[in-house]
């Protein structure tokens, strides 16, 4: 499925917590906690807001978007406002 964002709307991969601690602990992915970081995979069609490319590392706000699942993979629907920093 192709997903394309409109508007000032970027379409984030998330990307999941390490599944073991230092000690070597395995968390299971229930208990894991979603980071606020992840990967642009698509832009919204608004050129004169959005700051961000594809391909570019992101973080951001911890209530944003809108979650949704393409091919068995968790992605995020976010505004740009919503996108806090690059991550280089």
């Amino acid at each position: 499925m192709k997903l394309k964002p409109l508007g000032d709307r970027v379409l984030v991969k998330i990307q999941m917590s390490e599944a073991k601690t230092a000690g070597g602990i395995i968390i299971p992915q229930t208990a894991q906690e979603k980071m606020q970081e992840g990967v642009v995979i698509a832009v919204g069609t608004d050129a004169d807001v959005i700051k961000v490319k594809e391909g570019d590392k992101v973080m951001y706000d911890k209530y944003a978007g809108t979650q949704v699942k393409i091919d068995g993979v968790e992605h995020l629907i976010v505004k740009m406002q919503d996108i806090l920093a690059v991550i280089e």
